[in-house]
C-alpha cells in the first residue's frame, strides 16, 4: 500500500529550498518557516486554501517563495535553539493562520515519544486525507541523518510493506525516501515529533 501527494515543483526543485534564502537568519535557521510556507502554497494549490499564500499560486517562482519566507519570518523566527518543540511551531504559524483569516487549519502535536507504529499510522491518516505532515528531527544517531539533525522538514507521501514502512520527504528542494522506523528511532532521549493538520472549527484532538 503506498500514497503520495501530487507535490509542487518550483522550477526543477521539488518544492521550496531553504537554501535560496538571502537572509543569513533565514539561510542558516529558517528552516521551520520553510515548512510553513511549503505547507501553505500546497494546500493553496491542491486544495484551493489560496488566502494561504500571498502571491499567484498558478505562477510559482523562486522570486515570490523567497518574499514569501520574509512573510513568515516574524511568525517562525530563528532563534538560538531553533523552533526546537513542536508548541513553538504551532504557536508562530497559529499566529499566521489567524492573520490570514484561515483559522479553519487546526493542529496537533505528535511527539516523538510515541512508537514508530503509530507515527506510521498518523502519517498514513494525513497523506490519506491530503495533508502533507510537518516533521522535526532534533539528534540522530545514524549519519545517514546528519543533513536532517536540527531540522523541520515535510512528509510527502508513504509506501506501507510487509517488512518496512517508507516516507518519501521533501527539504533543501529534493525529495528523500527513509524508513520511517529509523528516521523515528534516533537513539536520543530528546525527541522531535510530528505536526498533525486538519480542517477543523471546533479544533483537533489526536486519539
Amino acid at each position: 500500500m503506498q500514497n503520495e501527494l501530487e507535490y509542487y515543483k518550483i522550477g526543477d526543485s521539488f518544492g521550496g529550498n531553504q537554501e535560496w534564502f538571502r537572509n543569513v537568519l533565514m539561510y542558516m535557521g529558517g528552516c521551520a518557516a520553510a515548512t510553513a510556507c511549503d505547507s501553505c502554497i500546497y494546500l493553496a494549490l491542491r486544495q484551493g486554501k489560496e488566502k494561504l499564500y500571498p502571491y499567484d499560486i498558478h505562477h510559482l517562482t523562486k522570486e515570490d517563495y523567497i518574499q514569501f519566507s520574509m512573510v513568515m519570518k516574524p511568525y517562525l523566527r530563528p532563534r538560538v535553539q531553533g523552533i526546537n518543540k513542536l508548541s513553538l511551531y504551532i504557536e508562530g504559524f497559529a499566529k499566521y493562520l489567524h492573520d490570514t483569516g484561515m483559522q479553519e487549519l487546526k493542529m496537533g502535536g505528535f511527539p516523538g515519544e510515541y512508537s514508530a507504529e503509530k507515527a506510521a499510522q498518523q502519517i498514513k491518516n494525513q497523506i490519506d486525507k491530503g495533508f502533507p505532515v510537518p516533521y522535526l528531527m532534533l539528534h540522530h544517531t545514524m549519519r545517514k541523518f546528519k543533513d536532517f539533525n536540527w531540522h523541520w522538514f515535510l512528509v510527502v507521501g508513504y509506501e506501507e510493506t510487509a517488512s518496512d514502512f517508507k516516507v518519501k520527504v521533501a527539504t533543501y528542494g529534493e525529495a528523500t525516501v527513509f524508513s520511517l522506523e529509523e528516521l523515528w528511532n534516533t537513539g536520543f532521549e530528546e525527541k522531535g515529533g510530528m505536526i498533525l493538520y486538519e480542517w477543523e472549527k471546533i479544533g483537533y484532538n489526536i486519539g
